[in-house]
């Protein structure tokens, strides 16, 4: 890319997440000046900032784990690996997906760490506070960060923010949910310490416990089957994921009423589980949040949107630039999802004009803002194919 003399950057991304992440390396490895841009103070998104502690969509589904990402995504794993993760395929007892168990520290150090060695530059602590628009191309972002405001000019953008913020104050008008508005449910997985490693999780024990609270406590959970729960890597911690929250707009009225009863719900299950289930007498609240985990908000206008059918028949392009392969995992009813397996070959192909924003020429989408109906989004959302997305949205940015 040959840079004009006005411009700062080749390419400049907005949002740490998977996506963005994936974007920042992909332009990076094909030669652009790369700028990426984090409002929180580590990288990782889902899995760093909401107790996300699975790398879903590396796999397709199945008896056998069948590699469906790669590119620059493996370049995280291996540092992951160099800092004591074993990242193979782990398959869920509860769901029977293929994952990559993680730890939250080791994925921010992970990701200075491969982004440094790219000569990626990293704000931290910073927003995207406004865009200068001219017709159909964006000009420069107005970033806010811990030293007020400065205007960033780059040839090309990436939205990855996982919201669609750098679309929306690019003056697109984005959809809210599904076709008919309804949101995801958001949900809230903790860490849980203080287990007695000896004795193994009873699935059982906690059903019972949780049908004695559903009929007395303030926070009755909508998975009555135990949740989903594996052990941390590196620190013998639980990762549970138990409670669910249904959203009925995106006000931060609503978002606030969220993370306020995760935390309430959150204290009450871990004393549930020390009072009803054997190993947990002495277990405590590790962490919640830094967020709630966010299933989805706004979907950006794109060229193309990828559809259930593109999914449920395994559909293959030529056009495609990465691969959905985890199944439409819809959580339309809180705590009660429901899986459909991706069809033909088990993936589908995400074609490019996914990821390029329809009527402006130098703004791509990664992550969960690409285009996709509410059946397709409900598989390309997770972090594995956000990689994915990322990097070939990277790619092209960089070719100006």
């Amino acid at each position: 890319m040959s840079r004009k003399p006005e411009a700062d950057y080749d390419v400049i991304v907005a949002g740490g997440g998977a996506g963005g992440v994936g974007a920042a390396l992909g332009a990076a490895q094909a030669g652009a000046k790369t700028l990426l841009v984090e409002k929180y103070g580590f990288l990782g998104g889902a899995a760093t900032t909401s107790n996300v502690l699975a790398y879903c969509g590396f796999f397709q589904q199945g008896e056998d784990p069948i590699k469906a990402v790669g590119g620059v995504a493996d370049l995280v794993l291996d540092e992951l690996r160099a800092l004591g993760l074993p990242c193979d395929p782990f398959k869920s007892p509860t769901t029977a997906n293929w994952i990559i168990l993680l730890e939250p520290e080791a994925v921010k150090l992970a990701l200075d760490r491969v982004l440094a060695r790219h000569n990626v530059d990293v704000l931290l602590h910073t927003r995207v506070a406004a865009v200068t628009r001219t017709a159909d191309r964006l000009e420069a972002v107005t970033l806010a960060g811990m030293d007020g405001r400065a205007r960033i000019a780059a040839e090309a953008f990436v939205d990855a923010t996982g919201d669609a913020n750098l679309a929306l104050l690019a003056g697109m008008t984005c959809r809210s949910g599904n076709e008919m508005g309804h949101l995801q449910a958001v949900s809230a997985p903790i860490r849980v310490g203080g287990r007695n490693p000896a004795v193994p999780i009873d699935r059982q024990a906690i059903i019972d416990a949780f049908k004695h609270y559903n009929t007395h406590g303030a926070w009755p959970v909508a998975r009555p089957d135990g949740g989903i729960y594996t052990e941390v890597p590196l620190t013998g911690e639980m990762w549970w994921m138990m409670f669910d929250h249904p959203m009925e707009d995106l006000s931060s009225r609503s978002f606030t009423r969220a993370e306020q009863a995760a935390r309430a719900a959150a204290h009450d299950y871990v004393q549930v589980l020390r009072q009803g289930v054997p190993g947990f007498e002495n277990a405590y609240l590790v962490q919640t949040g830094p967020q709630i985990g966010i299933r989805e908000s706004r979907h950006p206008p794109a060229r193309y949107e990828l559809t259930g059918e593109d999914l449920l028949t395994g559909r293959q392009r030529a056009d495609g630039v990465a691969r959905a392969a985890w199944p439409i995992e819809d959580h339309s009813v809180p705590g009660k999802p429901v899986y459909r397996p991706i069809g033909g070959a088990g993936f589908a192909d995400i074609p490019l004009d996914c990821l390029r924003a329809k009527g402006l020429e130098n703004l791509c989408y990664a992550g969960r803002v690409i285009g996709a109906d509410s059946t397709a989004y409900a598989s390309i959302r997770v972090m594995g194919t956000a990689f994915a997305t990322g990097e070939a949205a990277g790619r092209f940015s960089a070719k100006g």
